[in-house]
């Protein structure tokens, strides 16, 4: 990398915390050597309080941009100049990009799971599905899903700061919609089954499953899946969660977060540069199945 950054180069971050785990810098540098585009993208661990302030740095250093994960993506849009439809409808952003001072905030988690779907064989368009989760990754989700033409989406969530946002999400879809779409209490364990039994697919897109919850997952036991339920789950370090590990188990068939990660970043990179990211290059670079 060394031997391509000049004083042209631009800059591309992603602000987070904690993010020293995250394989962006390593998938976007790589697309850009690739490419031969005069990008770099480097991790900065930034967290609410200090995210007026990183916002600002955007600007003052004339970076390209910006991702956007946690616990940022449903602040950020307060120190922004514009938001997408997309980005607003999820209440949340990922991705920020800076055209002459001009900071808009896209949403690029949604289309990035869908896609990881299709590429896996997975339709579940005109069909149900059960998420976990009402965070900003979990509502951009909800909110692609409902916008390509699943029919009906349950989400599930525990009473947190979260729960609002999943009721305003619920109103939200419901009015702008055909999506129907419900929401139920994750401690009511007997609307889980039901919900999950009735479902094509079965979604976390909790922080369950990863650090500092790894060895955990959002379901009690393994007699709430069964063999023909599809399982995603968006978290991709440790690449095999318990939940994974159990729907393998049962023989159910299941992605985990590396395909909405690549997908998601695809979008950014192309929001970014204007360019396609070579996926097949990726796939082989990342050992993304």
């Amino acid at each position: 990398m060394e031997r391509r950054i000049t004083g042209y180069t631009t800059l591309i971050g992603l602000i987070a915390t904690p993010i020293k785990h995250t394989k962006s810098p390593t998938m976007h540098n790589e697309a850009f050597s690739y490419l031969g585009l005069d990008y770099a993208y480097l991790a900065f661990e930034v967290g609410n309080d200090e995210l007026e302030d990183a916002v600002k740095g955007l600007k003052a250093l004339k970076a390209r941009g910006s991702n956007v994960s946690m616990p940022n993506k449903t602040v950020i849009h307060k120190y922004l100049d514009k938001i997408s439809p997309a980005a607003e409808l999820a209440g949340a952003v990922n991705t920020v990009v800076n055209d002459d001072g001009v900071l808009t905030g896209h949403i690029t988690d949604g289309v990035g799971f869908m896609t990881s779907l299709k590429d896996s064989g997975i339709d579940v368009i005109g069909k149900k599905m059960t998420i976990a989760g009402a965070g900003g990754a979990a509502t951009a989700i909800q909110v692609q899903a409902a916008l390509d033409g699943v029919a009906e989406i349950s989400i599930f969530n525990i009473k947190d700061k979260f729960w609002a946002r999943a009721e305003e999400t619920v109103k939200k879809l419901t009015e702008k919609t055909n999506c129907k779409v419900k929401l139920f209490d994750l401690a009511d364990t007997d609307a889980l089954r039901s919900e999950i039994e009735s479902s094509y697919l079965f979604v976390n897109a909790t922080g369950v499953g990863m650090k500092p919850l790894e060895g955990q997952m959002v379901i009690p036991d393994e007699t709430y899946l069964r063999p023909d339920l599809f399982v995603a789950d968006t978290v991709y370090m440790p690449h095999v969660t318990k939940l994974l590990e159990t729907a393998d188990k049962v023989g159910c068939k299941w992605i985990n977060g590396d395909g909405m990660m690549l997908y998601q970043g695809a979008e950014a990179f192309k929001l970014f540069t204007g360019k396609e990211m070579p996926i097949e290059h990726m796939k082989e670079f990342l050992n993304i199945k």
